[in-house]
């Protein structure tokens, strides 16, 4: 028997790229990254630094964050490495039904955009960010990945449920309903 994870689910998150970046209103010229955190946990990832990219960085860097089933949300830090430090430029927040839950399967990827708002909740350009729920992350090797090793596993069956007198149990498709043709006479 399988031993299913049900206290925290794995999130794919690959952090494409920011659009018109600035502080203290002048664009940024490099050195950029990304933080994202688990809101309601621990956990927190990063990438790497783009040190080209200026006001318009593109990083296209794939992190795995394991997320306790309560969160609701994830935040997305963008940070500047400047000489004297470390500068937040913007945070934006994500709700975890922006990409699970509906009736779209887990695994469905989903292209994002959010707005950007620096210490001063004002606008500061955009991050673009693809997400999808993942299977167990200790089975996602090839990643980034930000989360402690676990040998649980998730499944889950997408569908709805059915008679299982008339079918197999799982509906995978949706009818269209509209008029019905007759082929010898048109619409009925």
């Amino acid at each position: 028997m399988s031993n299913f994870n049900f206290s925290s689910r794995a999130v794919e998150i690959t952090v494409l790229s920011g659009e018109s970046l600035q502080i203290d209103r002048r664009p940024i010229k490099k050195n950029t990254f990304v933080v994202v955190r688990s809101i309601g946990g621990n956990d927190f990832c990063s990438t790497e630094i783009d040190t080209n990219g200026g006001s318009n960085p593109k990083w296209n860097q794939k992190l795995v964050l394991e997320l306790p089933v309560q969160a609701a949300a994830l935040t997305v830090e963008v940070y500047c490495k400047i000489m004297t430090g470390i500068r937040l430029v913007g945070t934006a927040t994500v709700p975890i039904s922006d990409f699970s839950g509906g009736y779209l399967p887990d695994n469905y990827l989903h292209f994002l955009s959010y707005r950007l708002r620096d210490e001063e909740s004002e606008r500061n350009g955009i991050i673009n960010l693809s997400v999808k729920t993942k299977f167990a992350a200790a089975e996602v090797p090839e990643y980034r990945s930000c989360v402690a090793s676990s040998s649980s596993s998730t499944a889950s069956v997408v569908g709805v449920p059915t008679s299982k007198k008339y079918s197999s149990g799982i509906v995978t498709g949706f009818p269209v309903f509209g008029p019905l043709l007759d082929h010898n006479n048109g619409i009925i």
